[in-house]
């Protein structure tokens, strides 16, 4: 076993016991995603807010539009992303076209954006917008792995098929 493997896997034991499966590799696949994502972001906000979109004076108004597009921008990538890498062994499950699980994907990630940017708004009160950004990229990354999970490349249910039992009993005449 490789070292950074073992320093993850005691990283996670040390997690409690209820925590310790979603810690395991595919959270980690899915934070590196997001770390992808968040460049995206940071770095189309910044493009936006500093050159894109420079003609809008009011500094609040453009960092809407920056906010809006940086996001849209990293959300198709981590959709990409996430649905080829994170959630692969989960493909074969899912009988959908990549249009509705896209949708699905931005609607559980919809609680994550919003909060990311209510944050960004927020925090780019009290400190740069960039940094505020990063912040709020943190606290809505651990919303969005769980509904994602959850909800949009969740594990379909096998069905399983009627016992003997309750087949035989169905079958069985009715005792007076």
């Amino acid at each position: 076993m490789s070292r950074l493997r073992a320093f993850a896997e005691a990283a996670v034991s040390r997690l409690p016991a209820r925590l310790q499966p979603m810690a395991r590799w595919r959270f980690i696949k899915f934070g590196a995603v997001g770390a992808s994502g968040t460049v995206i972001n940071v770095a189309v906000l910044y493009a936006s807010q500093e050159f894109l979109l420079r003609g809008i004076a009011d500094f609040h108004m453009r960092l809407n539009f920056s906010i809006a597009i940086a996001i849209t921008c990293a959300t198709i990538s981590n959709f990409y992303w996430n649905r080829r890498l994170t959630w692969r062994d989960r493909r074969h499950q899912v009988h959908h076209s990549a249009l509705f699980l896209f949708a699905k994907y931005v609607m559980a990630a919809g609680l994550a954006i919003v909060v990311q940017s209510l944050l960004t708004k927020w925090l780019s009160l009290y400190m740069h917008y960039l940094l505020a950004n990063l912040v709020a990229i943190a606290l809505a990354s651990l919303f969005s792995f769980v509904a994602n999970d959850r909800m949009t490349f969740r594990r379909r249910r096998a069905k399983v098929p009627p016992s003997v039992d309750a087949a035989e009993a169905a079958d069985a005449p009715e005792k007076p």
